[in-house]
């Protein structure tokens, strides 16, 4: 029922724009470092969704990389990043806050890319999700436990979300 609502509020001239950013190692390379800081706390650098906040929402973050997602047009896909979905917790994301319409693009660009995600890839995205409060203090304290610096400290126990 969701979908057909979202597919409703779509106007017929989003479904047809077209990408206007170039498929390149790049672009590729800045919407994949977009996505692990803003669209992986609900969707997952690997787009499955599996998050804690994902899956809490309503409805719960959907799996990129199946056909529902990736059977979309480029022009679908933008419109949802940039106006976002309606009684959904998928925030709209155009029209301020540093993001302007060629991050949107970026992001379908690698939307498209999400079932090949290679494990560097996720790797690479797991040093540039955002980190929490107790996250940072966590890894100061390792770092100083590790150059020697706090003879007191003791390693802590990993909690990763």
């Amino acid at each position: 029922m969701a979908r057909q609502a979202r597919s409703a509020a779509l106007p017929a001239d989003a479904r047809a724009r077209s990408n206007p950013v170039p498929d390149t190692p790049e672009v590729l390379a800045q919407g994949r470092a977009h996505w692990a800081d803003h669209c992986a706390i609900c969707h997952g650098n690997d787009g499955a969704g599996e998050t804690q906040m994902g899956k809490r929402t309503y409805p719960p973050a959907p799996d990129m990389r199946q056909p529902e997602t990736q059977q979309m047009t480029d022009g679908e896909l933008f419109y949802i990043i940039q106006n976002g979905i309606r009684l959904s917790g998928m925030p709209a994301w155009g029209g301020g806050s540093g993001h302007d319409e060629e991050d949107s693009w970026k992001l379908v660009r690698f939307i498209r890319h999400l079932p090949q995600l290679t494990v560097e890839e996720k790797k690479e995205m797991g040093k540039m999700n955002p980190k929490s409060p107790d996250d940072l203090k966590e890894e100061e304290e390792e770092e100083r436990f590790l150059k020697g610096e706090d003879s007191n400290a003791h390693p802590i126990e990993h909690h990763h979300h």
